[in-house]
């Protein structure tokens, strides 16, 4: 357990880029609708890929820039309903800001989560310890947020600490523990795995949650789902599958014994 300032300091960066995330989120929703929201949401895939070879310094393949183009594409077309219905003509239909929004948010996501990975494989310590700092710099900051927010409404509805489990339920202390338990399992990815395998987990569970729903709230699975699936799952194929699988490559033993002919043949044609 690091617990040097210069260390634990590191860690303020990805809290506030998280803060900012969360809160340019919201802004977007309210320019955008949520099917636009969504499909715009598929950009951090691409934009994690871009920083994760930035600043990570990690060489991807023209093979997996492909899958991850078209794991975008996929999870996209999957999201995409048909233009028979009223909501399809607003996909292109929100204002500027909203469409600009959207991207800062793929950007901000895609920034935190190579930030994070960074931070996460820096040294060896504990991934709880880890976790421990991350968390208590955003619990720091949004605490702070809502106090400014009490401060300009002037304490109307009384602090922030006598009303934050207000509406609190069942499904909502399972959905904290949920989303806590996903927080933890991404952690292990970071550490261990990286961020373009965070990408596509979260991508595939999305497309598991869609199917899920066919059977849980009758949900019509329409062409562009089917289409969309089938896209993600050449995509997970093209990225983890070795490269001999994808491209024909000729055997080591093979290439050997053709080089020895054409050297034979060429000493045949010089004597």
């Amino acid at each position: 357990m690091t617990t040097e300032w210069k260390s634990v300091r590191l860690f303020v960066v990805p809290s506030v880029i998280y803060l900012f995330h969360n809160n340019v989120q919201f802004a977007t929703l309210t320019y955008v609708d949520t099917s636009t929201y969504q499909i715009m949401g598929n950009l951090k895939i691409v934009t994690t890929g871009i920083l994760f070879r930035i600043f990570l310094r990690r060489k991807l393949s023209n093979l997996r820039w492909m899958a991850i183009v078209l794991l975008a594409i996929g999870t996209t077309t999957s999201q995409i309903k048909a233009c028979g219905e009223a909501s399809c003509d607003s996909l292109f239909s929100a204002p500027i800001q909203g469409y600009m929004l959207g991207i800062l948010s793929a950007c901000l996501s895609a920034l935190a989560g190579v930030y994070t990975e960074f931070l996460m494989k820096k040294n060896s310590d504990s991934l709880y310890w880890q976790n421990v700092q991350l968390y208590t710099f955003g619990v720091i900051f949004n605490m702070a947020r809502l106090l400014v927010d009490d401060f300009r409404s002037g304490f109307e509805r009384g602090p922030w600490w006598s009303r934050i489990f207000n509406g609190y339920s069942l499904t909502t202390w399972m959905v904290v523990l949920n989303l806590g338990s996903t927080g933890l399992l991404v952690s292990w990815l970071m550490k261990y795995a990286d961020n373009i395998v965070k990408v596509y987990s979260t991508s595939m569970a999305m497309l598991l949650t869609t199917v899920i729903s066919v059977y849980l709230f009758s949900f019509k699975p329409t062409l562009q789902l089917f289409l969309g699936i089938i896209v993600c799952m050449m995509s997970l194929h093209m990225y983890f599958a070795p490269p001999n699988m994808l491209v024909d490559m000729p055997s080591p033993t093979k290439a050997a014994t053709e080089n020895l002919k054409e050297i034979s043949v060429e000493r045949k044609t010089d004597s």
